[in-house]
């Protein structure tokens, strides 16, 4: 049994080609994953992401958990020394994995919070108390209170077969 691995060539061409142009600017200096916060306390390592693409493992690339560890956060981006959009170019991976059926088990719970009440975070009792102590309606004037934007925001959702990509409700 063999490890060798083999590249799509295509991988990298369809990354730059949906935005991600400054792919082939990286020689892997390591910056963004010495400024990553998720590679201090994770296994996640920007620089290893982003080689793989270079490299055209795409089936090491979108079923991984690593993928999903970016917190979106650009200090890789601020501290880049050839300004490689890192963060673009992982979303573009992340939009690539989905539509391949793979996406973090956290994430599509985000989803279905999103579908259900229109909120990636549903408004704790807590919450809703303190707003009603400051003055404020205890739901806030969104989706989660005005039923004809959840209506328009759930037509947006079927139209775009978000329920579809995230599994479901």
């Amino acid at each position: 049994m063999s490890n060798v691995k083999i590249p799509d060539p295509d991988f990298a061409k369809s990354i730059i080609d949906a935005g991600g142009k400054t792919l082939d600017l990286c020689y892997q200096c390591g910056t963004c994953t010495g400024s990553c916060p998720s590679g201090r306390t994770t296994a996640f390592r920007t620089r290893q992401l982003i080689r793989k693409a270079q490299l055209g493992l795409k089936d090491d690339i979108l079923p991984s958990e690593d993928l999903w560890m970016c917190t979106t956060c650009y200090s890789c981006v601020e501290r880049c020394p050839r300004d490689v959009e890192i963060v673009d170019i992982i979303i573009l991976m992340r939009n690539m994995a989905v539509q391949k059926g793979y996406l973090a088990e956290e994430h599509r719970k985000v989803g279905r919070s999103l579908l259900k009440i229109g909120h990636t975070v549903p408004a704790s009792d807590k919450l809703k108390q303190l707003r009603v102590s400051m003055g404020l309606t205890a739901d806030p004037p969104t989706t989660i209170a005005d039923p004809k934007a959840m209506a328009d925001f759930r037509k947006i959702m079927e139209k775009t077969g978000f329920e579809k990509l995230i599994g479901g409700a």
